[in-house]
């Protein structure tokens, strides 16, 4: 097989693995309003533990209809690290965080998780993007934290630390995740580690209902739905399925479009007011994310 063969097979690849992972993005940058949403009705131990107990529901029904094998015991602790991380962790400290913050703040605070996803995967799976690649990893990740202090004023507050406590666990748990989409279907690392993570998500959906207030509307009910059919479902899907296409870093660099996406839904959705500095912050952004993706991982 010639070079230009190879260039020629891998191509289609490459531009369905992005497209994938894109998807990913999209879906996930509608989470924090649907989680606003699921606030207005219920505390935020009882939506992060329903919300697992839901996606549970779905993964459920979808691995018995498809018979699929319970998964090989040397993927289980990477199952673990993405139940830990991205069922769990993830969901918790973000909707803790939406009690105090606003949606558009959550949202640029978390647009560092694409560089430290990276960076996690560099750590735990060997992998070694190019200096051309970090260089435009870093700008994307300063144009972000730019944004992030002129949003806050430069003060950090107990939200801030909940999300960026969310960054790192949530980054692990992509790391892993791509890793074993490369030798499983994605839909299958995101419905094991859910089911993994029902006996915690049951436990605290059990503890937190009679605990915390609740009176679920239209708009809490369809923020639910969301967060645990999407989010913490579908919208994994196919962003692991683009993760292993693609690779964990090219990946991730997409997601630096995911906070500019969340704030314009914040703005139609939930009324949040734009700030000026949004148009120059997505340019730039945009211009990483090309950056990155031209660079060899």
């Amino acid at each position: 097989m010639t070079a230009h063969d190879s260039a020629i097979r891998t191509t289609p690849v490459a531009v369905g693995g992005t497209a994938f992972a894109a998807a990913g993005v999209l879906a996930f940058s509608f989470s924090f309003p649907a989680t606003a949403w699921a606030l207005t009705g219920f505390g935020p131990w009882t939506a992060t533990g329903l919300r697992g107990v839901l996606a549970a529901a779905v993964a459920g029904v979808c691995l018995a209809v498809r018979r699929v094998p319970l998964p090989a015991r040397r993927d289980l602790p990477a199952l673990l690290v993405v139940a830990a991380g991205c069922v769990v962790g993830f969901p918790l400290l973000t909707t803790l965080a939406l009690q105090t913050s606003s949606t558009a703040h959550s949202a640029v605070v978390v647009g560092l998780l694409p560089l430290v996803t990276a960076a996690a995967a560099a750590l735990r799976g060997g992998v070694r993007p190019s200096r051309a690649f970090w260089w435009a990893a870093l700008a994307g990740a300063g144009v972000v934290l730019s944004f992030t202090a002129l949003q806050s004023r430069g003060g950090l507050g107990r939200a801030d630390l909940c999300l960026f406590a969310a960054l790192v666990v949530c980054a692990a748990g992509y790391a892993e995740g791509g890793r074993l989409a490369r030798r499983m279907p994605g839909w299958q690392v995101i419905g094991w580690a859910v089911l993994m993570a029902l006996p915690a998500t049951a436990l605290t959906t059990a503890l937190a209902l009679p605990a915390e207030s609740w009176h679920p509307g239209g708009r809490a009910v369809a923020g639910l739905a969301y967060t645990a059919a999407v989010s913490q479902f579908g919208g994994f899907v196919v962003w692991y399925r683009g993760m292993a296409a693609i690779g964990v870093p090219k990946a991730s660099q997409l997601q630096l479009a995911q906070p500019l996406l969340t704030l314009g839904w914040a703005v139609l959705v939930l009324g949040e007011r734009m700030s000026p500095a949004a148009p120059v912050a997505a340019l730039a952004v945009l211009a990483c994310i090309a950056a990155t993706q031209r660079a060899r991982g």
